[in-house]
C-alpha cells in the first residue's frame, strides 16, 4: 500500500469539502439575496475554510502516520515468531530486514539471504494492517474536521476572516521552517562536535599544523597531535577565498558594469541568462571541468614556467573552476546594486563634465558598494563549502602552501573523506567530520549574516 495514499485521500476530502461548502454557500446568497440581503462573506472564502479544516488535519495525521508507521511495523514483524532466529544485534540483523522489507514491497524480486525469505509475509501484513489504520484514521480526521467546518457555513459566518487567519498561521509556520532547520542542524553538529572535544583537545584541533587522522587506531591511544586541522581551513581560505575571489570580482563586477551601462537592451536580454545559467550548472559538471581540462593546462603551464612541483590535482584548477562558477553571484548582486543607485546622482556627474568611465568608477561602483561587498560574501560562503569541485581538482594533501600549483586539500573534502569511511562513528577520525563541520556552519553562518546587514543597509540608503 502505498505511502503517499493518506495524503492522496486528505486532498480529496479537502476537494470534496471545497466544492461541497461552495455549492451551499451559493444556495444560501441566493436565498439572502431573495430577501433583499446577503450573506457576510463570498462563497469561495466559505469552501476555502471548509477545504481547509477537512485538508489540514487529515494532511497532519497522514504525515505524522508515515513517520511513524514504519517504526510500528518492524516492532509487529520483530514480534513474530519468525524473527527469533534473526541476530540479537549488527549489520547482519539490519540486511536480512532491510532485504525481506525490500521485497514485501516490491522493491526486491528475490532474496539473497535465505533468512530474510520467512520474514516477507509478516512484513506484508504488518504493512497492510498499519495501512488500513493510517488510511480509516486520515478518512475519520478528514471527515470530522470537514463536517464540524461544513456545519458553520450559515449566512453570518464571517469565513473570510477565519481563511484569512488559518493562512496567515500557514505563512507563519513556513517562515519557521527555515529557522528550525538551521537550529536543527546546529544540534545535531553540536552533540557529535561535543563528543569529539571530549577525545581530542579544542586547541589541538584549531590550532594544530599536522592533520592525519588514523581510523584503524585505538580510540583510547589518541592524541590530538594528528588531528590538526588548521591546514584544512588554509586550504579552504587559499581556494574558496582567495583563488576563486580572484577570479570571480573582477569578471562578475565588469559584467554587472558592462550589462547596466552599456549593453543595448537586446544584448542585456540575451547576456544576463546566459551568465546566469553558470549557477545552474551541476557542481559536479565543474568538477569534471576543472579535473579533466582546466588541471592538465595548470600543470603544463606550471612546468612551462619553471614550476617543477606543478601537479595535476591543484588548488589552482579548483580555484580556477569555482571562481567561474560563482561569477553569477557576484554579478547578479552588483548588478542589482548598481541599478539601485538614483538616476540622479548619474545625471549630476554627468552633468557636472565627468565622463561615462569616470561616473562608473567615482559615483556608481562606491554609491552600489554595499551592494556589491554583500554579493562577494555570499559568493565567499558559496566557495568554501564547495565540495565537488575540490573533490575531483584539487587533491587531499593537507598542507600549508601559498604554491597554487601543488595540491591542496579543504575541510570539506575531509568531511567526505571521513563520513565514506569504514570506521565506527564512536572513532575520534569520523567525529572529526562534525566538528569540522560546525566550524564550516560556523563561519558560513557568519558571512551570511554579515551579507545581509550590509544588504539591509544598502536598502535603508535608497529605498
Amino acid at each position: 500500500m502505498p505511502a503517499i495514499l493518506p495524503l492522496l485521500i486528505a486532498l480529496g476530502l479537502g476537494l470534496v469539502g471545497w466544492l461541497a461548502a461552495r455549492s451551499r454557500a451559493w444556495t444560501l446568497r441566493k436565498a439572502a439575496r431573495a430577501e433583499g440581503g446577503d450573506i457576510a462573506a463570498l462563497p469561495v472564502y466559505h469552501a476555502w475554510y471548509v477545504a481547509l479544516w477537512a485538508l489540514v488535519p487529515a494532511a497532519l495525521f497522514a504525515i505524522a502516520w508515515t513517520v511513524l508507521s514504519p517504526s510500528l511495523i518492524m516492532g509487529r514483524v520483530l514480534a513474530n515468531p519468525a524473527a527469533q532466529a534473526l541476530p540479537a544485534f549488527g549489520i547482519g540483523r539490519d540486511a536480512v530486514l532491510s532485504e525481506a522489507r525490500a521485497i514485501a514491497t516490491g522493491a526486491q524480486a528475490a532474496a539473497f539471504q535465505p533468512a530474510s525469505t520467512a520474514l516477507v509475509e509478516p512484513f506484508r501484513a504488518a504493512i497492510a494492517h498499519f495501512g488500513l489504520i493510517g488510511i480509516i484514521v486520515t478518512l475519520l480526521v478528514g471527515l470530522a474536521g470537514g463536517a464540524l467546518a461544513f456545519l458553520r457555513v450559515k449566512p453570518r459566518f464571517a469565513a473570510r476572516t477565519r481563511v484569512e487567519r488559518t493562512v496567515l498561521v500557514l505563512l507563519l509556520v513556513a517562515s519557521l521552517v527555515a529557522i528550525v532547520t538551521t537550529f536543527g542542524i546546529f544540534a545535531s553538529l553540536l552533540f557529535e562536535t561535543i563528543r569529539f572535544f571530549g577525545m581530542v583537545n579544542p586547541v589541538d584541533f584549531l590550532l594544530g599544523t599536522k592533520w592525519g587522522p588514523d581510523p584503524m587506531a585505538d580510540p583510547a591511544t589518541i592524541t590530538g597531535e594528528n588531528y590538526g586541522a588548521l591546514p584544512l581551513f588554509w586550504g579552504t581560505i587559499f581556494i574558496g577565498a582567495i583563488i576563486a575571489m580572484i577570479v570571480a570580482i573582477p569578471l562578475g563586477l565588469m559584467s554587472a558594469v558592462y550589462l547596466t551601462q552599456y549593453a543595448s537592451r537586446p544584448v542585456r536580454k540575451v547576456m544576463k541568462p546566459v551568465l546566469e545559467i553558470l549557477a545552474g550548472i551541476p557542481t559536479v559538471v565543474y568538477g569534471y571541468f576543472a579535473a579533466l581540462s582546466v588541471a592538465p593546462m595548470v600543470r603544463d603551464f606550471g612546468h612551462a614556467v619553471g614550476v617543477a612541483s606543478a601537479s595535476s590535482e591543484s588548488a589552482l584548477a579548483a580555484g580556477l573552476v569555482m571562481g567561474i562558477m560563482i561569477i553569477p553571484f557576484v554579478s547578479s548582486m552588483a548588478d542589482d546594486s548598481i541599478t539601485a543607485v538614483p538616476q540622479a546622482m548619474r545625471d549630476g556627474s554627468l552633468a557636472l563634465g565627468a565622463t561615462p568611465s569616470e561616473t562608473i568608477l567615482k559615483v556608481l561602483i562606491p554609491a552600489g558598494l554595499p551592494g556589491i561587498v554583500a554579493g562577494v560574501m555570499l559568493a565567499v560562503s558559496r566557495a568554501i563549502g564547495e565540495t565537488m569541485i575540490v573533490v575531483m581538482a584539487a587533491g587531499a594533501t593537507a598542507r600549508f602552501s601559498a604554491n597554487p600549483f601543488q595540491s591542496m586539500t579543504t575541510v570539506t573534502y575531509q568531511i567526505v573523506a571521513m563520513l565514506t569511511g569504514e570506521a565506527s562513528f564512536d572513532h575520534p577520525a569520523t567525529l572529526a567530520a562534525f566538528a569540522l563541520g560546525m566550524v564550516l556552519f560556523l563561519v558560513t553562518l557568519a558571512l551570511n549574516f554579515v551579507a545581509l546587514r550590509v544588504v539591509k543597509r544598502f536598502r535603508e540608503a535608497y529605498e
